[in-house]
C-alpha cells in the first residue's frame, strides 16, 4: 500500500469509509472522508470500489478521519476517478 492512496476502508463495528489514506505511525488518516451508509450494489463492495458510487449508494460526509489501526478489518483500491 501507498504512503497516500484513494481507498475504501472497512473499520471494525460496521463502519466503512472512503477517501484519501494516509499513515503516521499506529494511525490512518482519511481525509475527504465519506461513510458508507448503503453500498446500493447487486455485485459487492468491489463493484463501487472499481466503478464508483452508484444510484442506490448513500454517501455521508465525515470530513477527516483518525483511526487506528487495529480497529481496520481490511481495506479495497478504489478508483478515485469514479467517485467525483
Amino acid at each position: 500500500m501507498k504512503k497516500h492512496d484513494f481507498r475504501i476502508v472497512v473499520l471494525q463495528r460496521g463502519w466503512i469509509a472512503v477517501g484519501d489514506v494516509s499513515f503516521d505511525g499506529p494511525y490512518l488518516t482519511i481525509s475527504d472522508a465519506k461513510i458508507i451508509r448503503n453500498w446500493g450494489t447487486t455485485r459487492g463492495l468491489g463493484e463501487i470500489a472499481a466503478n464508483g458510487p452508484t444510484d442506490k449508494t448513500t454517501l455521508d460526509d465525515a470530513g477527516t478521519l483518525g483511526v487506528h489501526e487495529l480497529a481496520v478489518v481490511f481495506t479495497m483500491e478504489a478508483e478515485r476517478s469514479k467517485w467525483n
